[in-house]
């Protein structure tokens, strides 16, 4: 018997719990200036009860070619990835009016 989601009630293969928390996400997309004058894209927001944050720092590392981190519930890109974060965000499923880019 396949297991069953304790949020949504359904088989952990119908799961729709992430994509509905997707859409429901406040996500803001910063710059911050870090030691010596490095730039530091911050993406912050995250419910991580619902989202797998690590996942998605690996994919936002990828996508960006840059290095990162996850801390809390934000992401740490090094570099200016403003706009390449929020593309790739959109493309996998966050609501383009839920991503605050500053």
């Amino acid at each position: 018997m396949p297991e069953i989601c304790p949020i949504c009630g359904l088989p952990k293969d119908l799961c729709v719990c992430e994509e509905i928390a997707k859409e429901e996400q406040k996500i803001k997309v910063y710059v911050t200036k870090r030691r010596f004058g490095k730039l530091m894209t911050v993406v912050d927001g995250f419910d991580a009860d619902l989202i797998d944050v690590k996942d998605l720092a690996k994919k936002l590392k990828d996508i960006c070619a840059c290095g990162g981190t996850v801390k809390k519930d934000s992401i740490e890109l090094q570099g200016d990835h403003r706009r390449k974060a929020e593309e790739t965000l959109i493309k996998m499923g966050f609501s383009k009016d839920m991503i605050d880019v500053r």
